[in-house]
């Protein structure tokens, strides 16, 4: 049984590594290279894969799911600049291949007890990427 939570958070971030020029950051990058950030409105669903409790009927109950999500993810992240605010992306470029793995990396600790985690996250409605830890 996979159990899936999603949320939300508003974040702001430039692509670009410091070791490139401007010109070989703007060559990669494109638009993404602004010096004065951009912002997506991220969507990140949770998925939890285990066994269900005979107990409770539950995988995770959602009420406790929703808090590690908040806590772990979007308090951390929302209406932040990754580059800028979030010591995790001083040194790692902040695309959306990096901040799932990120966030997945965060949400372990917290959630394997559960099952097996898996992520989505959604950068915009056409562009997401998905990640299991593997």
């Amino acid at each position: 049984m996979k159990i899936v939570r999603r949320a939300t958070f508003n974040a702001a971030h430039r692509l670009y590594r410091k070791d490139w020029s401007h010109e070989k950051n703007d060559e990669v990058f494109g638009l993404c290279n602004n010096v004065n950030y951009h912002g997506h409105n991220y969507v990140l669903e949770v998925g939890i894969d285990g066994k269900i409790d005979p107990e409770t009927g539950y995988v995770i109950d959602v009420k406790i799911l929703k808090d590690i999500i908040s806590n772990v993810v979007t308090d951390r992240y929302d209406h932040k600049n990754l580059n800028m605010d979030c010591p995790e992306f001083f040194d790692l470029n902040p695309t959306v291949e990096n901040i799932a793995m990120v966030c997945y990396n965060n949400l372990l600790p917290h959630l394997q007890a559960y099952g097996k985690l898996s992520i989505k996250l959604y950068e915009t409605e056409k562009n997401w990427v998905e990640y299991d830890g593997e």
